[in-house]
């Protein structure tokens, strides 16, 4: 005997096939839909009923270049509610809004700092979130929920940040936070898993199964794509690539270990890197911009000045990049990506890096991994992660659609 509770689960799974199948082929009559999914037109119709009348999809023009009775053509609705992405960073807030097809319809961004508790920077994220809620209200949509990309260990299943080491984090209930105080749906992942995710949905992956997304800022991340699935792990904590050792008496790093990769490229390493090639005598119109102080120069200044020609700077720039396409070149080794893509700071300066790290992959990965690979820059910038974590909300409504 077939329950309600099954006839339920049957139709939350065929409306986000349908739903998946309207954002990936759009626009499409529904004689279309029921092509592509395999479902009746019966089934179909009832479907795209609700869709419409929810405003996940809207119908458009007739169509009049194919084969068959005109109909009206199927596409996802913007309209259909807005949804909030949060980046918290070791030392950047940053907001998104955006509408159901994640176009961006709001933002906002503030900084942090080590001198900034625990209590002070989520109460700063509470009110960014209070503000984009009024934004999104303002805009007569509904709310779809809100995703957040944090840097470090997240329990999927508690919604919990359990290691964040270059934030100095411990056991942080995000997602019992932001639920208690905004009382929608809320979802978390490490800033890096996101930004694939949302490199995957809407980005230079889109429908792209296998690819590694790198995010650099104070640490190094990574998001793993293996066949159309975030590679998780066990325990779900899997792809902390930043902390392979590269160097047993290296740096430093965050975590507690030394010689982590994350220590040799990440902007910070940058910034190091250049200053050891100051105290080395070449000379740099950076000191200038830093009111010749080492201690001012900024990531961003000396990719500038890299762009500009200046020697110290571009030195800096190509053993970072080296020394990222050593570590890529392993990944490529270990996963056989069809794609690689740098995010984050490292998007910044990609017009630097990409030839270096190209080059340093072709020569040491594996000639038969290296076929057909692309390594290129996250289609988002900076905003790889409030895009991943907008993704993980439309994901969630993809896959499990709860409004029926």
């Amino acid at each position: 005997m077939v329950t309600t509770a099954d006839q339920n689960l049957v139709r939350k799974f065929n409306t986000g096939v349908v739903l998946n199948t309207i954002r990936h082929h759009a626009p499409l009559s529904r004689a279309e839909v029921a092509k592509h999914t395999g479902l009746n037109r019966s089934t179909v119709s009832q479907i795209i009923n609700a869709l419409l009348e929810r405003k996940f999809v809207q119908e458009t023009i007739l169509q009049s270049d194919r084969v068959g009775r005109p109909g009206l053509l199927l596409e996802l609705d913007p309209a259909g509610g807005f949804a909030i992405g949060i980046e918290i960073g070791v030392d950047f807030i940053s907001l998104v809004v955006t509408d159901f097809l994640a176009n961006v319809l709001w933002r906002q961004r503030a900084t942090s700092s080590s001198q900034n508790s625990i209590d002070e920077i989520l109460e700063r994220a509470y009110q960014m979130t209070e503000d984009g809620l009024k934004k999104g209200y303002s805009l007569n949509l509904t709310p779809l929920g809100i995703g957040l990309g944090v840097p470090g260990l997240v329990d999927l299943k508690h919604g919990e940040l359990m290691f964040a080491p270059n934030l100095g984090w411990t056991n942080i209930p995000v997602t019992k936070l932001w639920s208690q105080r905004f009382k929608l749906p809320v979802f978390v992942d490490n800033e890096a898993k996101a930004a694939a995710l949302g490199e995957h949905y809407f980005g230079n992956a889109k429908g792209e199964g296998n690819f590694i997304f790198l995010t650099g800022g104070v640490g190094l991340g990574a998001g793993i794509m293996i066949d159309g699935k975030l590679f998780r792990g066990s325990h779900g904590y899997a792809s902390e690539v930043g902390h392979i050792i590269m160097d047993p008496d290296g740096e430093q790093c965050g975590c507690g270990k030394k010689g982590c990769w994350e220590t040799m490229v990440s902007p910070r390493a940058v910034i190091k890197r250049f200053r050891d090639t100051l105290r080395q005598g070449v000379p740099s119109t950076v000191l200038n911009a830093a009111d010749n102080d080492p201690d001012n120069i900024v990531f961003e200044t000396i990719v500038h000045a890299a762009l500009q020609g200046d020697n110290a700077a571009q030195i800096a720039m190509q053993e970072v990049g080296e020394r990222l396409g050593f570590g890529i070149a392993n990944l490529v080794n270990i996963f056989n990506p069809r794609m690689v893509i740098l995010g984050g700071e490292l998007n910044y300066a990609s017009e630097l890096l990409l030839p270096v790290v190209r080059k340093v992959v072709n020569e040491n990965a594996m000639n038969l991994e290296c076929q057909d690979l692309k390594i290129e820059a996250s289609a988002h910038g900076r905003d790889a992660c409030v895009m991943g974590a907008i993704a993980l909300v439309l994901d969630d409504i993809m896959h499990e659609p709860n409004f029926i």
